[in-house]
């Protein structure tokens, strides 16, 4: 599938930028739902610089893309997901905190989502940028006998995994309010994905190889984690007030860089539900 008129620029080993297309045609040219899905599996993640997206938009777009994932957040437009620290307008915001930390949402899922839009409504005094690394690029780049040892390896993620990172010594209140939220859930390391590629399944939640020792097993995934993320791995995405960005959740972990807890900042998400079993 193709678009005609629309330009692709690769921004590293992960990403690309997306110009010559607005939300008009977002919305009224059948031919871009399918372009950028086939544009965003080859590139993990996609920018579309001040494109200025309302909710509503961004709600129909998501929807030619896929099945929206439903929240709880707003009445009005369930589809969306108010990424702030402001409790006031998401109840979950302490939760936000710990997305400094890589991760794939979800991880701790029997099918994470597929793909998730991001756009920027208002910015930070400083900080706050995101960060993306591809785990398909990740698992290419292990060598011949770590892709035969980590083949059998199964790895146990959980919400836990990345609350920690913020509540060091959760009280027991915490640590119920965790599990209420999120599963605890044992995955491959390498996930085979239906379409031949893999991916290794690593980021914050990921708390423990099976069978392995506890410090065996914490060095191992740490240096995963290290080697997928070094600077010629990553994107960091600089935002501007209107820009909005895809990335494939199945093969991407991300992160924000700390901003102050107090700050404005508000991003407005829309997901996909996920089609595909980790296995």
């Amino acid at each position: 599938m193709s678009a005609t008129a629309i330009g692709v620029e690769k921004l590293g080993r992960v990403g690309a930028r997306v110009e010559g297309v607005d939300c008009d045609r977002l919305l009224r040219d059948d031919a871009v739902a399918p372009w950028c899905m086939e544009v965003l599996e080859a590139n993990g993640v996609l920018v579309f610089p001040e494109l200025h997206i309302d909710d509503a938009a961004q709600v129909a777009f998501t929807r030619k893309l896929g099945q929206p994932v439903i929240f709880s957040s707003r009445a009005d437009l369930p589809e969306i997901y108010p990424v702030t620290l402001d409790r006031a307008k998401n109840a979950g915001a302490d939760y936000l905190r710990a997305t400094i930390a890589w991760h794939i949402d979800g991880a701790q899922d029997a099918i994470p989502a597929k793909a998730s839009l991001l756009s920027a409504k208002v910015l930070s005094a400083s900080g706050g940028e995101t960060e993306f690394a591809s785990t398909y690029v990740a698992y290419d780049e292990l060598t011949g006998e770590e892709k035969e040892r980590f083949a059998a390896l199964r790895v146990i993620h959980s919400l836990e995994g990345t609350q920690r990172l913020i509540h060091p010594d959760p009280t027991p209140e915490q640590l119920a309010a965790w599990n209420r939220r999120g599963s605890v859930r044992e995955h491959p390391l390498v996930w085979q994905h239906r379409d031949g590629r893999r991916s290794l399944l690593i980021g914050a939640t990921a708390i423990a190889v099976v069978g392995m020792a506890r410090d065996a097993s914490r060095a191992l995934l740490d240096d995963l984690l290290a080697r997928a993320t070094t600077p010629d791995r990553v994107y960091r995405h600089e935002w501007s007030v209107g820009d909005m960005v895809i990335w494939d959740n199945r093969g991407v972990i991300h992160r924000v860089q700390p901003y102050e807890a107090s700050s404005a900042r508000e991003m407005h998400r829309t997901t996909l539900e996920g089609d595909e079993p980790i296995q």
